[in-house]
């Protein structure tokens, strides 16, 4: 059995979009990841059973510009808190 939470894929895109504009110290994968989980722990789940749904529950989230505005302001506030508590080795040698 196979469940995949499409959120995942729809964040890390909005993530790669925005990343240049997020109130980031550090853009190593560890700092990136951090984001992630922290942004995914704060919007809800969308599962999905099989891979031909994800464009669906991804078009819902993308063209709809409130959901997409509701995505990016979890990042952005996600941002911060990593930005002030880095938790990767880039940042601890400095």
């Amino acid at each position: 059995m196979t469940v995949k939470n499409a959120m995942e894929d729809i964040v890390k895109t909005i993530i790669t979009e925005h990343k240049d504009n997020l109130k980031l110290t550090c853009l190593c994968d560890r700092c990136l990841d951090d984001l992630l989980a922290l942004s995914l722990n704060h919007l809800p789940p969308m599962y999905v059973v099989d891979d031909k749904h994800r464009p669906y529950v991804a078009a819902k989230y993308m063209v709809n510009t409130q959901e997409h505005a509701n995505i990016l302001t979890t990042i952005t506030r996600a941002s911060t808190k990593i930005a002030a508590n880095p938790h990767c080795q880039t940042q601890k040698n400095q």
